[in-house]
C-alpha cells in the first residue's frame, strides 16, 4: 500500500511538472510574439515588380507597417522560376522577419526541377493563403468555335491541329492544356513562349487557337470583345464573369487550375507569430483600398487560416505531381 502511495505522489508530481512545462512553453511562445517584430520585415517575392504577386505583397506590406509598428520591405528575386526567392525564405532564420510571398509554381516547381534546396511541404510555415486566380480558356473572336462544346467537336475532327499557348514549358497555362486534354479526350498542339506578354499577343492576333488566361488582368480582354472566354477553370464561376461558365459545368470535370498566391514563412517560426502574421494580414485583405485593388484586377481574395493553407499546398502539390508524372515532364 505504502508503495502504491509512494507511486500515486510520484506520478502527481509529474503530472505537474509535464503541465508547468508546458504553461512554460506556451508562455515562452507568447513571449516570442509579444515583442515581435523587433526589426523590420522583408517579403521576397519570386518575381519581377509589377505583377500580380507582387502587387500583392506591396498591398499587404503597406497595411502590415502601420499595423505592426516596423518597416515591412518587398524584395523581388526573380529567377529560376521562383526558386531563388523559395530558397531564400527556406533557409532564412525563422523569426519572421523572412517572408515569402509564393505563387502556384511553389507547388510545381519540385516535381519539375532536380535537386531543389527545399521542400515545399516542410521548409515553410504557411501563413495565409492570399487570394486565387482561376485560369479561363480563351479563344480569338474569329474563331469557329464559339463554346467549349464546339471547341471540343472541332478539336476531335481535327486532332493535333489546334495549338493552345503558354507562358513557358511547366507553368500553370501549360499543365492547364495538359489537364484539358486527359479530360475531354483531344490533342492539342502545345506552343511556350518567354512569358506570359508574347503569349497573350499571339493569341490576340489570332496566332494561335486558344490561351488559358489567369483571371488577373485578363477581364477587360474579355469585356471588350478582344478575347471570348468560353469556360473557367475552377469549381464556381468567377464573379467578375458571372456568365461564363465552369468547366465541370460544360461537362470536364477536374479541369481546375488555379494561379494563387499565399504568404509563408521559414518552417520553425513559432506559431504565435505566424497567428500574429495571419490576422494582420486577413484584416489587410478585408480593408476596402486592398480589397477593390485585387478584385479589379480579376482575383478572388482568400484569407484562409494557417492549417487551411497547409491543407491546400499538399493538395496543389499532389495534383500537380500527379499530372506532371503523366506527362513525363522534367526541367534542369
Amino acid at each position: 500500500m505504502k508503495m502504491i502511495k509512494n507511486f500515486s505522489t510520484l506520478l502527481a508530481s509529474l503530472c505537474i511538472g509535464f503541465g508547468g512545462m508546458t504553461t512554460l512553453a506556451q508562455a515562452q511562445v507568447q513571449a516570442s510574439a509579444s515583442g515581435y517584430p523587433s526589426a523590420p520585415i522583408k517579403i521576397v517575392v519570386g518575381y519581377s515588380a509589377g505583377g500580380p504577386t507582387d502587387l500583392a505583397a506591396r498591398l499587404i506590406a503597406t497595411k502590415l507597417q502601420v499595423a505592426l509598428g516596423q518597416s515591412v520591405l518587398v524584395e523581388n528575386r526573380p529567377g529560376a522560376g521562383s526558386n531563388l526567392a523559395s530558397e531564400i525564405v527556406a533557409r532564412a532564420a525563422p523569426d519572421g522577419l523572412t517572408l515569402l510571398m509564393a505563387a502556384a509554381p511553389l507547388a510545381v516547381n519540385g516535381h519539375l526541377y532536380k535537386n531543389l534546396k527545399f521542400d515545399v511541404l516542410t521548409s515553410f510555415a504557411p501563413i495565409t493563403q492570399v487570394m486565387a486566380a482561376p485560369s479561363i480558356l480563351a479563344v480569338p473572336p474569329a474563331t469557329p468555335a464559339k463554346t467549349m462544346a464546339e471547341l471540343i467537336v472541332l478539336a476531335r475532327k481535327e486532332p493535333g491541329k489546334l495549338s493552345y499557348s503558354s507562358s513557358g514549358s511547366g507553368g500553370t497555362q501549360h499543365l492547364a492544356g495538359e489537364l484539358l486534354q486527359q479530360k475531354a479526350g483531344i490533342k492539342l498542339i502545345h506552343i511556350p513562349y518567354k512569358g506570359a506578354s508574347p503569349a497573350l499577343n499571339d493569341l490576340l492576333g489570332g496566332r494561335v487557337s486558344m490561351g488559358f488566361m489567369t483571371s488577373l488582368g485578363s477581364v477587360p480582354y474579355f469585356k471588350d470583345g478582344r478575347l471570348l472566354p468560353l469556360a473557367v477553370a475552377s469549381a464556381t464561376r468567377l464573379p467578375q464573369l458571372p456568365d461564363v461558365p465552369t468547366m465541370a459545368e460544360v461537362g470536364l470535370a477536374g479541369v481546375e487550375i488555379d494561379s494563387w498566391s499565399g504568404l509563408l514563412a521559414p518552417a520553425n517560426t513559432p506559431p504565435a507569430i505566424v497567428e500574429k502574421l495571419q490576422r494582420e494580414v486577413v484584416k489587410a485583405l478585408a480593408s476596402p483600398d486592398v480589397n477593390s485593388q485585387l478584385v479589379s484586377q480579376g482575383a478572388v481574395v482568400v484569407g484562409s487560416t494557417p492549417a487551411a493553407f497547409r491543407a491546400f499546398l499538399a493538395k496543389e502539390h499532389a495534383n500537380y505531381g500527379a499530372l506532371i508524372k503523366s506527362i513525363n515532364l522534367e526541367l534542369n
